[in-house]
C-alpha cells in the first residue's frame, strides 16, 4: 500500500488532464500536443518506476525472508569483532577480526584508532572462540548413534541443529561395541546423512567423521561396552567391520597389546591413512604404547579411565602418551571421570591445550531430564549429568561438551583462554582441522566471566551486530 500511494496521488491528476485535453481539446492545436505528449511521458516514467519499485520490493522482501531463515548465523553478515581476546594467543592482547560474508577474512592485533566503514560488535576485552568440536559423542535427544536406521535421518539432523544451539560446530558420532550388523547399519545412516543434510544452509552442527569405539578393546578394560561383541583385533576384521565406508571412519579406538601383530598399527594407517588411532580400553604396557605411538597412533581416549592409573614404576599407557610429543589425550571434564585434582594435574603434565582436548562423552539422553533410560540390552541411570549401569560402572555423562570448559574455570584449575581453547581448537588440531584463523567461517562464540554468578558463560554471536 505504502508503494502505491505517491503514483496514485501524482497519476491521477495527470490522467485526468490528458484525457480532458482528449475529450474537450484540439488535438492539433500546438498546446494540446505538447501537453498530450508531456503526460504520456510522465505517465511512462511513472509505470516505469511503479514496475522497478514493485520488482524491488519484491526481492528486498525475499532477502528478509532468507536472513529470518537464518538468524542464528553469521554466516551471510560483514561486520567487525573488536577488543577481543583469543585462545592460543597472548592472554593481555586484544585483537581485531573482520568479518566478510560469514568468512574471517583478517585477525590483527587491535588498532588504537580506527574507523569503521560496517558494524562493529564489542567484546570489550571478553574472549571470542569457535564453537566446540566434539571427537567423542554416543548420541543426543534420545538416540544413541550405534542404533541409527535410514528413518532415523531427520532425527540425525534435530541432533546437529540441538548441538549447534549447545555451541558445538562439528562433532563425531561415536558408535561404541555392538554388533557389526548395528555397525554397519549406523555407518550407512551417517553415510547418507552427510550426503543429503550437509548441504542445508541452516546452523547446524557437521558431521566431521565417525569415531568407533570398539569392537577392538581389552576385555579386562572394557568398562560399559558388551563382552560378547569384542573382536580380536585383526586388519581383516577391521576392513570386514567398516567396509565400503571406511571413507566415513575419522578415528578407531583400538587396544594394541590385544593384536597378535605387533606391526598392526603401522599396516592399518598405510591402509587407512584418513583414520587416526586412538588407545584406549587398554592395558598396554608403556613399552606396548610407545611402539603403538611410534607406529603412527596419535590420541588416547578418555585419559585416565579404561586404563591403568599411572604408577612410578609403571607409566603405562598414559605415561607413555605424556610423554610422547605427537600424541594429544581425550578428556572428560564433569568430575566424575576424573577428580579435578587429578585433572589439574593431568593438565599441567600434558601442557593443557597443547596436548589434551575435552570430550563430552555424552549418552543418548543428552538434553533429556535425569532418570533411567535403555543402552543396548541394558538400562542406564542418569543422576546430576553422570550416566551408570545398574551395578554402578561409569557408562558416561549427559553433559554438552561446554560444560566441562565452564567446570575448569569455575573448578579454578584453569585459565579462560586455556580452557576455550580445549573444546574449541584442541579438537581441530587433533583431527587436522583448521581453527580460529583468516579464511574459516566466522561461527563465532563470546564467553564472558559473570561476576554476580561466578560463572563462565558464552553465547553465540548474532549476525546483527551493534554499531560502535
Amino acid at each position: 500500500m505504502e508503494i502505491l500511494l505517491p503514483y496514485v496521488l501524482v497519476a491521477v491528476p495527470i490522467i485526468s488532464l490528458f484525457f480532458g485535453i482528449i475529450q474537450y481539446g484540439k488535438i492539433d492545436d500546438p498546446v494540446g500536443i505538447v501537453v498530450i505528449t508531456f503526460c504520456g511521458l510522465v505517465l511512462f516514467t511513472l509505470t516505469l518506476s511503479f514496475v522497478f519499485n514493485i520488482i524491488t520490493a519484491i526481492y528486498i522482501r525475499f532477502k528478509k525472508k532468507m536472513n529470518q531463515n537464518n538468524v542464528s548465523s553469521p554466516n551471510k553478515t560483514s561486520f567487525y569483532v573488536i577488543n577481543a581476546r583469543l585462545p592460543k594467543h597472548q592472554d593481555n592482547q586484544r585483537y581485531q577480526l573482520e568479518i566478510e560474508n560469514g568468512i574471517i577474512k583478517t585477525i590483527q592485533s587491535q588498532p588504537s584508532h580506527q574507523k569503521y566503514d560496517r558494524a562493529v560488535y564489542d567484546v570489550e576485552g571478553d574472549w571470542i572462540s569457535l564453537g566446540g568440536v566434539d571427537l567423542q559423542i554416543n548420541g543426543a535427544l534420545g538416540l544413541p548413534f550405534p542404533d541409527l536406521e535410514d528413518h532415523h535421518l531427520e532425527q540425525l539432523f534435530n541432533i546437529s541443529q540441538f548441538l549447534w544451539q549447545q555451541g558445538v560446530d562439528g562433532f563425531l558420532p561415536t558408535i561404541v561395541t555392538t554388533s557389526p550388523e548395528k555397525i554397519a547399519r549406523s555407518l550407512s545412516t551417517i553415510s547418507q546423512y552427510i550426503e543429503q543434510y550437509q548441504t542445508k544452509n541452516f546452523p547446524y552442527a557437521k558431521i566431521l567423521g565417525v569415531h568407533l569405539e570398539g569392537p577392538f578393546l581389552n576385555p579386562k578394560k572394557r568398562g560399559a561396552h558388551p563382552e560378547n561383541y569384542l573382536s580380536s583385533f585383526t586388519l581383516d576384521n577391521l576392513e570386514a567391520l567398516i567396509g565400503k565406508y571406511s571413507k566415513q571412519v575419522r578415528v578407531v579406538t583400538c587396544a594394541p597389546e590385544i593384536s597378535c601383530d605387533n606391526r598392526i598399527i603401522a599396516q592399518l594407517r598405510s591402509r587407512y591413512p584418513n583414520i587416526l588411532i586412538s588407545l584406549g580400553h587398554s592395558l598396554a604396557t608403556v613399552t606396548e604404547a610407545e611402539s603403538a605411538f611410534c607406529q603412527g597412533a596419535s590420541l588416547v581416549t578418555h585419559a585416565f579411565n579404561a586404563m591403568p592409573s599411572l604408577h612410578h614404576r609403571e607409566p603405562g599407557l598414559l605415561g607413555a602418551a605424556l610423554v610422547h610429543r605427537g600424541v594429544k589425550c581425550g578428556v572428560i571434564a564433569d568430575g566424575e571421570h576424573i577428580s579435578p585434582i587429578m585433572l589439574k594435574l593431568l593438565l599441567r603434565m600434558g601442557e593443557a591445550e597443547k596436548r589434551l582436548f575435552l570430550v563430552s562423552d555424552a549418552l543418548a539422553p543428552l538434553g533429556l531430564a535425569d532418570g533411567v533410560y535403555p543402552w543396548d540390552n541394558r538400562e542406564i541411570e542418569i543422576k546430576q549429568g553422570t550416566a551408570r549401569l545398574a551395578d554402578g560402572t561409569l557408562a558416561g555423562t549427559t553433559l554438552p561438551l561446554l560444560s566441562g570448559v565452564s567446570n575448569l574455570v569455575n573448578w579454578g584449575i584453569c585459565e579462560m583462554g586455556s580452557a576455550i581453547a580445549l573444546a574449541t581448537e584442541s579438537p581441530r588440531e587433533a583431527l587436522g582441522e583448521p581453527g580460529l584463523t583468516v579464511g574459516q567461517p566466522a561461527n563465532l562464540l563470546h564467553w564472558q566471566w559473570d561476576d554476580s554468578a561466578q560463572k563462565l558463560r558464552w553465547k553465540r554471536i548474532m549476525p546483527k551486530a551493534e554499531r560502535a
